[in-house]
């Protein structure tokens, strides 16, 4: 690869000083054993009540109005992982609540506890105080509804073993989108998920309808990627897309080199003849939940409909049934775990 970036299309990949910074601000070097060095056999160690306890504690002390967003499956999923510098013995306590910290100075940074309300001021009239009061706000939580609008990225249904399943419809996907308002959607809709999870479940699931996705956009791609990796380590169970395109295999082509190992591992890429299988053994419901635009009996479209089928949820901008959603998702969580606790 030369200096300059290589192009297909519009769009290009990173010269050696952009992948660089790239991987400077994900924070790659201080990140590695978070997402590394762990495999199905890797051994679990024990966290005692008095370790959580502890860890409780000084997340408390350090982020008293965001402390109990991690679940304790989540705490005890990330302290009991071996510590990669010996993989005999566990994590330090210390270590462990360091990479926890991180991820809490992360959301306080960018101002991730916040960013659901910017959907219920978008949702709200333009003439109310939180949307006179700052306009130039107003119009940041009306570009992130405007993001959510297209419904390109929406929670439904659950693993058959309880993982929240975030379904990507690309070809919905706006060709130049707002990189900003899309990452701020993006992040809502993951906190959503989480909040959403069964007991004693840590990730999600994300499948990807891959079919005409608009050209990839470097700028976007990267603060996907320092999204999913500084602010949910751990999270992704699983990224099944399909079909393979030229561009699925440029988007590849631009994150893997930047991606930490075990990330990139959980990436699964099929073709539409396998796709069904690969979703029947999956989901919830096998068969019955495979969508439409995946040859399936599942019409998601009657609940998140093309844009141009939508109406207004409110007084706002909002078109995207973004409160039914959660509804819909706190549901299946429900009869999951009634199904679970009776069996």
């Amino acid at each position: 690869m030369t200096d300059k970036s290589a192009e297909i299309g519009d769009a290009k990949l990173l010269t050696p000083e952009e992948s660089a910074k790239a991987k400077s601000e994900l924070g790659l070097d201080e990140f590695q054993d978070a997402v590394e060095e762990e495999g199905e056999d890797t051994k679990v160690f024990d966290v005692s009540v008095e370790e959580m306890s502890i860890i409780r504690a000084q997340l408390a002390c350090e982020f008293p109005e965001d402390y109990d967003y991690f679940s304790d499956a989540y705490i005890e999923s990330v302290a009991s992982k071996p510590y990669s510098k010996d993989m005999s013995i566990r994590r330090p306590l210390e270590y462990s609540i360091e990479k926890l910290s991180d991820v809490l100075k992360w959301r306080d940074e960018t101002g991730v506890p916040t960013l659901a309300e910017m959907v219920k001021i978008a949702n709200g009239p333009p003439d109310a105080p939180e949307a006179t009061e700052n306009y130039a706000h107003y119009e940041r939580c009306k570009a992130v509804a405007t993001a959510l609008n297209n419904g390109s990225l929406y929670w439904h249904g659950l693993t058959k073993d309880g993982r929240p399943v975030l379904w990507i419809r690309c070809n919905r996907k706006p060709w130049y989108p707002d990189v900003d308002a899309d990452i701020k959607a993006l992040t809502i809709l993951a906190d959503v998920g989480i909040s959403c999870m069964p007991n004693n479940i840590t990730d999600f699931v994300v499948i990807s309808d891959s079919t005409s996705p608009p050209p990839p956009i470097p700028t976007f791609m990267i603060e996907l990627l320092k999204t999913l990796v500084k602010g949910y380590p751990d999270r992704l169970s699983l990224l099944v897309s399909a079909p393979v395109s030229s561009i699925i295999q440029f988007v590849m082509k631009l994150l893997l080199p930047l991606m930490p190992g075990r990330l990139a591992s959980k990436i699964h890429l099929a073709d539409m003849e396998n796709i069904g299988e690969k979703l029947e053994d999956l989901l919830q419901n096998g068969k019955d939940d495979i969508p439409t635009f995946f040859d399936g009996p599942a019409n998601h479209d009657e609940f998140y409909p093309d844009e141009s089928y939508c109406s207004k949820k409110g007084p706002g901008v909002l078109k995207f049934d973004f409160y039914g959603m959660i509804e819909r998702l706190e549901k299946a969580k429900v009869e999951f775990e009634a199904k679970n606790v009776s069996s």
